[in-house]
């Protein structure tokens, strides 16, 4: 039995039938989707994690906090340990191997016959219905709730995540024929797809390599001044706050508090190791500290005598510990 995917001048036949030994049309379209998503998942799986430092995040707490979702405190520490950032890229990869088998197996009476650039049409609005779904609704319900996630992840970085995956999409109109039995245009736009995806690895991958070894991209700013008084305040304002992180990842009576402070040190800390970074790279010098006016000047930034308050806390730490750590967020 044959099925006509297309109309018009273009339009060709899919044939949906099996010849013996051979999977049906069903089986071959999830097994299909199957391999997209691990193709799909990696890729993105890797582009995050390259990407990542360009932006101004740090990829192991990233991964860190992913994992919070299915691990909960387990995974949370002051550093991000190796198992915690494996969890999360393992829960990060089923997560997106799971929305290609929607798109492909679950959808796939609509979706597994489209042309390349159809699907690549349509994958990317799914790029933005999947995160959507994700960070309001899956993650802060049960049984995946996780406040510290949409916490510690902005929206816009998800939807990153999820187009660098759906990008991939487009190579199913390949995985969907056995061997090289695809239509030869279909053929022609996949090689030049992974030629193009694995070129944005490589580009990426030189461009972490040599970040990595203190050559950033050059700075594109248009007010030096400007930039390097954020960076070097905002080192300072992280600072401070891994100080009174660090005193309550000891003294905080609540557990889930601790777990808080903990992954407050992680990320501030790797958000400033990134300052310096950028500073050495864009500005070829050592950062200057700030001074004591500057300190004072700052929205949020305690005082000494409210950082005494918080190292002589009573018994009663937690209560002081929120109230002044949310004023330093806060900034006032």
């Amino acid at each position: 039995m044959n099925a006509v995917t297309a109309r018009g001048p273009s339009a060709r036949k899919v044939d949906t039938s099996a010849t013996p030994g051979e999977p049906s049309h069903r089986c071959r379209r999830w097994l299909s989707a199957a391999a997209l998503g691990l193709i799909s998942s990696t890729f993105s799986t890797v582009v995050s994690q390259l990407f990542a430092a360009r932006i101004g995040r740090d990829a192991a707490v990233d991964w860190m906090t992913v994992a919070a979702i299915p691990a909960r405190d387990w995974a949370l520490s002051a550093e991000p340990s190796w198992s915690a950032i494996l969890t999360g890229i393992a829960f990060h990869q089923w997560a997106d191997f799971s929305w290609a088998l929607v798109f492909f197996g679950v959808l796939g009476r609509w979706t597994a016959d489209l042309r390349p650039l159809t699907i690549l049409a349509l994958a990317l609005p799914w790029a933005v219905f999947s995160s959507a779904m994700e960070w309001f609704v899956l993650v802060p319900l049960l049984p995946f709730w996780q406040p510290l996630f949409t916490l510690q992840q902005p929206y816009w970085i998800g939807l990153l995540v999820h187009g660098s995956s759906a990008i991939m999409y487009p190579l199913f109109a390949r995985l969907r024929w056995n061997g090289d039995h695809a239509p030869a245009q279909d053929l022609r736009f996949t090689d030049g797809w992974i030629t193009g995806g694995v070129m944005t690895i490589v580009v990426l991958g030189t461009v972490a390599l040599f970040g990595g070894l203190g050559y950033e991209l050059p700075w594109v700013g248009r007010a030096k001044d400007a930039d390097q008084t954020y960076i070097r305040h905002m080192s300072a304002h992280h600072a401070q706050g891994i100080e009174l992180a660090q005193i309550a990842a000891e003294r905080a009576q609540d557990p889930h508090l601790r777990k808080l402070a903990m992954l407050m040190i992680a990320s501030q800390a790797g958000e400033n190791r990134i300052f310096e970074n950028w500073w050495l790279s864009w500005f070829d010098t050592e950062m200057p500290d700030c001074s004591k006016e500057e300190r004072t000047a700052m929205p949020g930034f305690l005082t000494e005598a409210e950082m005494r308050q918080i190292k002589s806390a009573p018994v009663e730490f937690d209560p002081v510990f929120v109230e002044l750590m949310s004023k330093h967020h806060r900034g006032r």
